[in-house]
């Protein structure tokens, strides 16, 4: 039973997931918080609301020596490389070592140290490319997976494997959360490695600002997809963590709106929420990659969790964000 004051280590948490996570535990009371960081600093939140650490999750010795001090009680594995289209296909040995090495490390390492529970955040690319939709967890690993992220699927494929595995033999409560595409606050807007939704509102914001009359998107917009605003995730995050166990979840949950739409759909959303006016060019030479990535949620809505920010309302937030803390959107 997670208590007020339960050891929790936040792996990743200065990046959007990580962020959002400690934003939802601070609110809900948790005041003995570790969170790592490594390529992003940390903000403020308030004296000795949080501790940070640098560490550098790939490398085994580091980590058992942080859990070693920090003891963790609870941990949110939300570590990761991630990127969109490009930055896959462009780093692909990095993604699949970089995001093995640290579920590697996490997991061996809370195992070792008696961790009570660990949260494993993974991504609904781990499902094969034509699997049937809605994807159900029971879906995992029946056919082959997506080849433009599948670098990225198969090490978030062994965190998942790990968890089960480390539950059989050593009988440990590690479980796994499939989320499905995120965006909100503290997301990246770096074009060579951003997500879809991120790369839209910095591409139809700086063509706007700039009096541009066309932006140019990759591939057909036909692709659909599902989208999940961060702090959505955080709530399911915490929810389980705090009243489910491995035993209760199985190998994996999905977490995610149930509902998804076109990339042409999303675009014309992020376009008038931005309020740009132009052209879209579709580059056909560009990858779509999967045709449709949607979620069976029903398993997440029966343990008591639904989404409550709609797709219009996070965008708007996100483009808020965007403009509030990105030196690209000046």
């Amino acid at each position: 039973m997670m208590e007020k004051d339960s050891r929790i280590f936040i792996a990743g948490a200065t990046g959007m997931v990580g962020s959002a996570l400690l934003r939802k535990l601070l609110a809900s009371g948790y005041s003995a918080i570790t969170g790592s960081y490594r390529n992003r600093k940390p903000a403020a939140y308030g004296p000795g609301a949080v501790q940070f650490v640098y560490a550098d999750l790939t490398r085994q010795q580091e980590v058992e020596d942080l859990f070693g001090e920090l003891r963790p009680e609870y941990v949110f594995l939300a570590a990761s490389r991630v990127g969109g289209i490009l930055a896959n296909s462009t780093y692909k040995a990095d993604f699949i070592y970089e995001n093995l090495m640290i579920s590697t490390t996490i997991i061996h390492s809370a195992c070792k140290a008696g961790v009570k529970k660990l949260l494993n955040l993974g991504s609904s690319c781990v499902y094969p490319r034509m699997a049937p939709q809605p994807m159900k967890e029971e879906y995992l690993l029946t056919g082959v997976l997506e080849s433009t992220n599948e670098p990225y699927a198969v090490a978030k494929i062994a965190a998942i494997k790990l968890c089960r595995y480390y539950n059989e033999q050593y009988g440990t409560d590690f479980m796994s959360l499939m989320p499905t595409n995120l965006y909100g606050s503290n997301d990246s807007y770096d074009l060579n490695n951003s997500h879809v939704l991120p790369a839209l509102i910095r591409k139809f914001h700086e063509a706007k600002r700039d009096g541009r009359p066309s932006v140019e998107l990759w591939g057909s917009g036909m692709p659909r997809r599902e989208f999940l605003y961060v702090d959505d995730l955080a709530e399911a995050a915490l929810l389980i963590m705090e009243q489910y166990s491995y035993g209760d979840t199985g190998e994996l949950v999905n977490v995610g709106t149930g509902t998804d739409m076109t990339i042409k759909e999303l675009a014309a959303l992020v376009m008038k929420t931005v309020g740009y006016s132009g052209e879209i060019r579709w580059d056909l030479t560009k990858p779509d990659g999967m045709p449709q990535k949607l979620l069976d949620v029903s398993k997440v809505k029966s343990m008591g969790w639904g989404p409550s920010t709609s797709l219009e309302n996070g965008i708007r937030k996100a483009y808020e964000d965007y403009l509030q803390t990105q030196p690209s959107a000046k």
